[in-house]
């Protein structure tokens, strides 16, 4: 999984609403936070998906840099069915990283749905870590240095490692 940025096809648009409503930088912050979150949290299905979450936004910061909105009536545009597989058209290089988060999103889903035992205590550790480096990884690509808070202990540092 490389930070390599490679240039994008600026011909690549999505239907507008694929496209985040925010800001990559409030996007990236959004997901730092859900990092924060689950950090915190002692379930493991709830840390999982939490994390996930926290990836996704990171993700939709990419598509709010790169993806263009497609003409109203344009049929025009890749017709993917997920912010992973969208990414992987914007961003190439971060197409090792999209595989792997969505191979996760059926994790995900069954864990916010309850269902017991669907993802370890090391599955959700794991996923923490990747998401946490792929924000770092995110941040770089786009060039948006973080600018942790003074009150922010700052729990990810320890990611870049």
């Amino acid at each position: 999984m490389t930070s390599a940025t490679v240039p994008t096809d600026p011909a690549i648009t999505v239907p507008a609403h694929m496209l985040p409503h925010r800001t990559p930088a409030q996007l990236l912050t959004i997901a730092r936070r859900g990092l924060a979150e689950a950090a915190r949290t002692r379930a493991d299905g709830q840390r999982y998906a939490t994390a996930h979450l926290a990836a996704l936004r990171a993700a939709a910061a990419v598509l709010a840099v790169r993806a263009r909105p497609a003409a109203p009536a344009s049929r025009r545009g890749p017709r993917a069915t997920s912010v992973w597989s969208l990414l992987v058209l914007v961003a190439p290089e971060l197409g090792e990283w999209a595989t792997y988060f969505a191979l996760g999103a059926h994790k995900r889903a069954a864990a916010e749905a309850g269902i017991p035992r669907v993802v370890s205590a090391r599955d959700a550790d794991d996923l923490l870590r990747a998401a946490g480096h792929f924000l770092l990884v995110v941040e770089a690509t786009l060039g948006i240095a973080h600018q942790p808070a003074l009150d922010d202990p700052a729990p990810f540092d320890d990611l870049a490692a």
